[in-house]
């Protein structure tokens, strides 16, 4: 098992890509508004069967990986923090795209709805990236085994994502209304995301060789 702070790291940084518009905010926003919320929960069931698919693939391969090549961590290390760097200035850049603003989709039915959200989530590059760039550099070897480390790393995540996709999903009307007049607290937010982002990229960057 890691230690706390680890995990209390790990969750930050899961939390602050939870909160970093996506393929898989964009999409629930737009089919809870479009189809209703119960459509957006469903939808998410099948994003969290797509968590759990990279989440078991990343921890036996990370495992086989980190042991087998010695400077795969760094190499892990630097992929992720410049991810993070991508990530904070798509949400600093001028004429960023907020997620609320809808997407026209069309009513379908809840079998669908589940795979849509699963393969939506599949091609989300921003969860396959954490998994493979991000999770590795939150797990030390010597604190037990690599595949626990990542599973109880990987369910922290999912966690804390689906708590964030479930409150827009149910939310994402009334979010939507009320940002639609009011650009400057989605200015703000955009700015706060991307120094959050950037700040953790300067860290993951920062940090040496374990």
């Amino acid at each position: 098992m890691p230690h706390a702070a680890p995990l209390l790291a790990f969750a930050a940084v899961a939390l602050g890509m939870a909160l970093t518009p996506g393929p898989n905010m964009v999409y629930l926003i737009s089919r809870s508004i479009c189809q209703g919320r119960k459509a957006g929960l469903i939808s998410l069931g099948g994003v969290a069967l797509g968590f759990v698919f990279y989440m078991l693939s990343a921890a036996f391969g990370i495992t086989a990986l980190l042991m087998a090549v010695p400077f795969a961590y760094d190499a892990l290390r630097l992929g992720g923090a410049l991810y993070l760097f991508w990530l904070a200035w798509q949400a600093l850049k001028p004429g960023g795209r907020s997620p609320f603003q809808v997407r026209e989709l069309p009513v379908d039915r809840p079998r669908k709805l589940f795979l849509m959200g699963f393969v939506t989530n599949l091609l989300n590059p921003k969860i396959a990236i954490l998994y493979l760039s991000l999770l590795p550099q939150f797990i030390d070897p010597h604190q037990g085994s690599v595949l626990t480390q990542s599973v109880v790393l990987g369910s922290i995540q999912i966690a804390l994502s689906i708590t964030v996709n479930a409150a827009v999903a149910m939310t994402a009307g009334t979010i939507a209304g009320f940002l639609a007049g009011r650009p400057a607290w989605l200015t703000l937010q955009r700015w706060l995301m991307g120094t959050v982002l950037a700040g953790l990229a300067v860290r993951i960057a920062a940090e040496g060789q374990r």
